[in-house]
């Protein structure tokens, strides 16, 4: 009698959490912007850039065996340009970048990492 009533109060958690998970919209997530990125600390910046890389490495060992297309995945193309950077560079490059454009505070950072770092990488590591 106990493993039904514990299957149920399993399925009505799923449930609220799949209705409480679908409210979550993309314009929700926040986007760090240079404004962000100039404020925030070395560790804080650190840490941003690790859950980009992490997602880079996820990305990448799932689909070890079948990698994507350039067309279907950033992951690929960001590997190959930020080829030779540490975390440390890439913090200390946009860090001059945008103390180079105080004006561009409002662009998000990682559309500075993919235009200044990456594309340029791309160049450079073909």
């Amino acid at each position: 009698m106990i493993r039904p009533n514990f299957r149920a109060a399993l399925f009505a958690a799923c449930l609220t959490v799949t209705a409480l998970s679908a409210n979550v919209r993309a314009d929700e997530i926040p986007l760090v912007t240079g404004e962000h990125w100039t404020k925030s600390s070395d560790e804080l910046k650190k840490a941003y850039l690790v859950g980009i890389a992490n997602v880079a490495q996820v990305e990448t060992a799932y689909s070890a065996t079948n990698p994507p297309a350039d067309a279907q995945s950033l992951v690929p193309r960001m590997v190959r340009g930020l080829k030779g950077q540490s975390l440390d560079s890439v913090r200390e490059a946009l860090n001059k970048w945008y103390a180079a454009h105080p004006d561009q505070l409002q662009r998000p950072v990682i559309e500075t990492l993919w235009f200044e770092m990456v594309v340029p990488g791309l160049q450079k590591n073909k």
